[in-house]
């Protein structure tokens, strides 16, 4: 494999899945704080100090301001005329390339809250045991123009994509 196939994918997601993401990082900080707070206060299972709060909510602040822009840089997609290149992960990233000729199916789903943002997902089978990969957070249109594109570029690649 050469070194231009594992240069960074050169295609973000839609601006909107940082959206998505964001509110997802509240919803969840939002439920944690909940929990902590319905456990120590209500529940008494401990005691909750102020600072233990504060610092609780110092971690929980910096989760939603980081993660959802970390994820958003990070996260990248690019299809060529040979393989379809995914970049994943906030903690650890994951490179991934798919031979066009080792794809099997082409999958388009729109989650309800996805759908929410005018995003959905792609998945692309292959023969590998790692799995599948899936670019989330494109744009609606984007994703179904991306399905049909690889549906094509795939059916003229010779091979048995196994």
């Amino acid at each position: 494999m050469t070194e231009s196939n594992l240069r960074e994918p050169g295609q973000r997601v839609s601006p909107n899945a940082r959206l998505m993401w964001l509110l997802g990082a509240c919803v969840q900080s939002a439920l944690v704080l909940f929990l902590v707070v319905s456990a120590g206060t209500w529940w008494g299972w401990f005691d909750l100090r102020w600072w233990q709060l504060a610092v609780l909510v110092a971690v929980l602040a910096t989760y939603v301001g980081v993660v959802p822009a970390w994820r958003y840089r990070v996260h990248r997609w690019e299809v060529t005329d040979t393989a379809v290149y995914t970049q994943t992960g906030w903690w650890a990233r994951e490179r991934r390339i798919a031979p066009m000729s080792r794809i099997q199916t082409v999958d388009y789903a729109e989650g309800a809250i996805a759908r929410l943002f005018g995003l959905a997902s792609v998945t692309v089978t292959t023969a590998s045991s790692k799995g599948a990969l899936e670019i989330a957070g494109l744009d609606r249109l984007r994703a179904r123009a991306l399905v049909d594109e690889l549906t094509l570029k795939a059916d003229a690649v010779a091979g048995d994509a196994t």
